[in-house]
């Protein structure tokens, strides 16, 4: 489906859909963004050749819009026709949120063809890390499952995002703390070296093998 930015637009795909439940099984939320245009600074020119450049856009770019179709059309959809969340898939975050939106399936486009099919197994074993995380033993514990904004839930949000700043932060201390180890032995060693030297000049020096 293309993507929608208006309500309106919304109810009138919906109902549409709806009328031939019976027909439609499921429908794919969303296709790219149109008439978009990147260009080249370099050479002062459209990136791509076709239609004057102007393009779909797809990736990252348009996950947040994908999401909000996968929601609405969820709330809109007869329980006979499942969604499938598509646009800015790549990790198992974006997956966990399109499912928890109301996505009975999720669609992989523009990271498939930057990483190739082992992004699939990743996305998965993503997936699967966040529901052991979280506890949940199957999809359906969460699906369509999203909760009302509140600030209990903001709260949450905050410490969860202050404790990976904290785990960070030891990381790098750590990371910080070998790097001085290796470069103080580093020092031990150059310092024993250059003892070693002075102390072999100055015998050869008392056994007149050289003269300082």
């Amino acid at each position: 489906m293309p993507p929608y930015f208006d309500g309106p637009h919304y109810d009138r795909a919906a109902k549409v859909l709806n009328q031939y439940s019976h027909i439609v099984k499921y429908v794919a939320s969303i296709n790219t963004i149109g008439n978009c245009l990147m260009v080249d600074p370099v050479a002062e020119m459209p990136v791509i050749r076709s239609k004057g450049g102007f393009a779909g856009l797809s990736g990252r770019a348009v996950k947040y819009t994908a999401l909000a179709n996968v929601k609405k059309m969820r709330e809109l959809l007869v329980d006979d026709i499942d969604v499938v969340g598509a646009g800015g898939v790549f990790s198992g975050q974006d997956a966990f949120e399109m499912i928890l939106c109301g996505a009975s399936a999720v669609q992989v486009g523009t990271c498939h063809w930057t990483e190739g099919p082992k992004c699939f197994d990743r996305i998965c074993d993503e997936l699967q890390s966040i529901m052991a995380e979280k506890g949940y033993n199957s999809i359906d514990e969460f699906k369509n499952k999203l909760k009302e904004w509140s600030k209990e839930g903001v709260a949450l949000s905050r410490e969860a995002r202050m404790k990976k700043k904290a785990a960070g932060t030891i990381t790098t201390a750590a990371a910080g703390k070998g790097s001085a180890s290796a470069s103080s032995g580093m020092d031990n060693v150059m310092l024993t070296a250059l003892l070693m030297v002075a102390i072999a000049v100055l015998l050869a020096d008392k056994m007149d093998v050289i003269s300082i």
